[in-house]
């Protein structure tokens, strides 16, 4: 016979995981309607992806930048923003591109983008260039 108190963590069990899928709808839908320029997160709040299934960790800054109002601006981003990923044992840091659209990050080897934010490009090059399936974590 099961006992009250494990119905109760059981019930709460439920309940949680309900809530955690109530809340990740929430998120696609916010970005499903959100403008552009609120597509990248704000600095110091990571986002959580998975590539390739496992658990990707973004967190963005803009970087020591005393000049907001710079013409080079990208859907919040300036010159000098950077995204730190931590991946698979890895810690990437890499600084923002001047290219045109969407935020993108790159240090030569490794390249980020949030041009669909719910599917993030994450690239490698070695050799040839491999591709990384990205997601939301649902």
């Amino acid at each position: 016979m099961i006992s009250a108190r494990r119905l109760a963590q059981g019930l709460a069990q439920l309940l949680a995981q309900d809530i955690a899928r109530m809340l990740a709808l929430g998120l696609v839908l916010l970005l499903a309607v959100a403008p552009a320029a609120a597509m990248v997160p704000a600095a110091s709040f990571p986002a959580a992806y998975r590539c390739d299934g496992d658990l990707l960790e973004a967190h963005y800054d803009n970087g020591a930048v005393d000049a907001p109002a710079i013409a080079n601006s990208s859907a919040g981003t300036v010159p000098g923003a950077i995204v730190l990923l931590e991946w698979r044992g890895l810690r990437l840091q890499l600084p923002r591109t001047n290219n045109a659209g969407a935020p993108s990050y790159t240090d030569g080897r490794w390249w980020w983008s949030l041009e669909d934010p719910a599917h993030p490009d994450l690239r490698e090059r070695r050799g040839g260039i491999r591709r990384y399936a990205c997601e939301l974590p649902f």
